[in-house]
């Protein structure tokens, strides 16, 4: 079960609802989904850190002005407590650095990819690029799961080809506003 922790009420919440479902003989994991502030929550909070199965992070929100070190920070969490990591990237949330250079570089190509192409490429870069500092930090391979979370069926097609042929990382499939009926099957 994906929870959002965002605050210290949240975070403090954690190992009761952990408790109370084992107490219930529920044993479902439970999936802290953090933004911007997750690095600061799971060192201030250690017992939610621990309580929690897995982190879900999106690296892009973890904080615009040192999105390193709080990344470091989390992924250092996830060491200390033997916790696997959700690596989720989605297009509004990418390093504006990393899109500017990859479409300079792709605008300059003798051959450049079309929009859908580069846009794809981008998240599999991000994605990649994380996951291997991650593994930088310490965090083992078994312990990244990679999400690219996308609105087409058919770039989600397509970025998740390209990660398959990439790495060997486990990856978590991310469609988000597919939208209804015919228009969430097509493109």
């Amino acid at each position: 079960m994906r929870i959002t922790v965002n605050n210290d009420d949240a975070a403090q919440a954690v190992p009761i609802i952990r408790r109370k479902l084992d107490d219930l003989g529920v044993g479902v994991p439970l999936i802290g989904d953090f933004h911007y502030n997750g690095h600061q929550l799971l060192v201030q909070h250690p017992d939610m850190a621990r309580s929690l199965a897995k982190y879900r992070i999106n690296p892009g929100n973890v904080g615009s002005k040192r999105r390193d070190e709080n990344f470091t920070t989390i992924v250092k969490a996830a060491i200390e407590h033997d916790k696997p990591v959700r690596i989720g990237v989605n297009w509004g949330s990418l390093d504006k650095h990393l899109v500017a250079r990859m479409m300079d570089e792709n605008a300059r190509s003798a051959t450049p990819l079309d929009a859908d192409q580069i846009m794809q490429e981008i998240m599999v870069t991000s994605a990649l690029q994380s996951a291997a500092r991650a593994e930088q930090l310490g965090l083992g391979r078994d312990r990244i799961v990679l999400s690219c979370k996308m609105s087409g069926v058919q770039d989600l097609i397509g970025v998740y080809r390209k990660l398959a042929e990439r790495c060997d990382y486990a990856l978590h499939l991310g469609l988000t506003e597919a939208g209804m009926g015919s228009k969430g099957m097509r493109r």
